[in-house]
């Protein structure tokens, strides 16, 4: 096994996505059918949505507004002159025999995405984005296909990358830092399961050091960053191992350039089809639509508009919180979660210990709800009381936890309340009691304090251990630590 490993280290993948996001419009692409994921099947559709013939498109301008938001929050190049084209292929969900996209003048050209990788910042490039239109939805029966035209013609950004990425980790962020800055400038719910983000990727490896690339596997929508991760991974794997297996064999043939689906059963990648190229396509400009045409004024206006975007916000939290990167990484990938914590901060002294709270203590309180902390109903000030009971020294750390588990289970329920009704809560006040106690673990444990006096200093966490146990962990850390002493120095 190690043989095969040293070998597979003088490989690198060479990783390019394919971001498809369904922006949060009120109405399609090119037409007033609206935009809504989860209705009857064939409800929100006009002529445009299933290709009439003579049917004409009109551009929506909210869609065109959120893709110049976004290339503007990444540093891209917003052009000012972009068009449509046709992007031609059969098949029975797409009922125009044609996609509406940009092929060779996208609206976002170039970009930059930071993301944190391990605790690091790493910069990744996009090479464009472009605005293109939905196809339907195939739904297989037992004995026939169906087709839903709902979501056909709804509204997609496409963010390409460079193919600049080189591990499954560093794919997962940079996706997952796409998708934060797409929810903060409120382009889009990115909901992965309803299938508002999907992601294609292109994977193709090469010995280390070699400057040209390969044949590139692509792997289809992908809607879940661990699925993603996997195939990546098992991708990698297969091809590392096809090229070290056919060493004499010319390179092209050993990977054919093609297209994969992951199948999360069998976890392994499936072969859909050979790949085509864009000749195959017949791309040529859209006929019925004029190009989009923006001024410096507009796009500027936009610039200036952007909301605090989630990098800023991470480094924010960084510098004036003192929080770790990766908890900040983490905490400012999900809006919703990032505007919870914000709102838990106004009543809160130490936004580390929230932080820590929110995404460890918390979520793994829950994980196996399948809810989380907003769905569950447990609110943000709540949090922030916690844990200053913990700062005030009202509560210890112990007591905390048993707190939090006590809020799950009664969410809504303020922790002041669930303290003040339970005595096993409730921090033992009386010094006497507590030097009653410390007074009885000496006296118990002569050799111990021997030890500590010889400077071995376990000897005396060992002490305060015993005098927690004796008062179930209510007693102040502090208070016994200097009566331990102070009794010591005497002894």
């Amino acid at each position: 096994m190690s043989h095969t490993h040293d070998a597979s280290s003088q490989w690198e993948a060479v990783i390019g996505l394919e971001i498809h996001v369904e922006l949060n419009t009120k109405s399609k692409l090119f037409s007033s059918a609206p935009n809504h994921f989860g209705d009857d099947p064939n409800t929100n559709i006009t002529e445009v949505c299933t290709g009439q013939p003579g049917a004409l498109p009109v551009l929506n301008k909210e869609a065109v507004r959120k893709a110049v938001q976004f290339g503007c929050a990444i540093g891209a190049k917003v052009a000012k002159f972009s068009k449509f084209d046709r992007k031609s292929y059969f098949y029975p969900d797409s009922p125009r025999n044609f996609q509406i996209t940009q092929y060779d003048q996208p609206i976002v050209i170039g970009g930059t995405i930071i993301a944190e990788v391990n605790g690091e910042e790493k910069t990744f490039a996009v090479n464009r984005a472009h605005l293109e239109d939905d196809a339907g939805m195939l739904k297989h029966f037992s004995n026939f296909a169906g087709v839903d035209y709902n979501r056909a013609g709804c509204p997609l950004i496409e963010i390409v990358s460079e193919p600049c990425i080189h591990t499954p980790q560093e794919a997962v962020a940079y996706a997952m830092a796409v998708k934060a800055i797409l929810q903060y400038i409120d382009a889009s719910d990115c909901n992965m399961e309803e299938g508002s983000l999907r992601i294609d990727t292109n994977i193709s490896v090469r010995p280390k050091g070699e400057k040209s690339l390969r044949n590139k596997i692509e792997i289809k929508n992908m809607n879940s960053f661990t699925f993603m991760e996997m195939a990546i991974k098992s991708e990698i794997k297969r091809q590392v191992h096809e090229y070290m297996s056919k060493p004499n064999v010319p390179i092209d043939e050993v990977i054919a350039q093609s297209t994969y689906r992951w199948d999360p059963e069998k976890q392994e990648t499936v072969l859909m089809r050979r790949k085509e190229t864009a000749d195959d396509y017949r791309y040529f400009p859209e006929p019925d639509l004029v190009p989009i045409l923006l001024t410096d004024a507009y796009i500027e206006e936009i610039r200036k508009g952007l909301p605090e975007l989630p990098l800023q916000r991470e480094r924010r939290y960084i510098k004036q919180l003192g929080m770790a990167p990766d908890s900040a990484f983490i905490l400012t990938s999900d809006k919703i979660l990032a505007d919870y914590f914000e709102e838990g901060l106004k009543s809160c002294s130490n936004g580390r210990s929230l932080c820590n709270w929110i995404i460890s203590e918390f979520a793994g309180r829950l994980k196996d709800t399948g809810k989380d902390i907003i769905s569950v109903g447990i609110p943000a000030a709540h949090i922030g009381s916690l844990v200053n009971m913990i700062e005030q020294g009202v509560i210890t750390g112990k007591i905390a936890k048993s707190v939090a588990d006590e809020m799950v289970n009664r969410p809504g329920v303020d922790p002041k309340d669930i303290v003040k009704a339970n005595p096993d809560f409730q921090p033992m006040q009386d010094n006497t009691e507590v030097e009653r106690l410390v007074d009885q673990v000496i006296a118990e444990n002569q050799q111990s304090v021997v030890d500590f006096k010889a400077g071995r200093d376990k000897a005396f966490a060992f002490l305060v251990g015993q005098v927690m146990k004796l008062t179930k962990g209510k007693a102040s850390p502090q208070i016994v630590n200097e009566m331990l002493k102070k009794k010591i120095e005497q002894f």
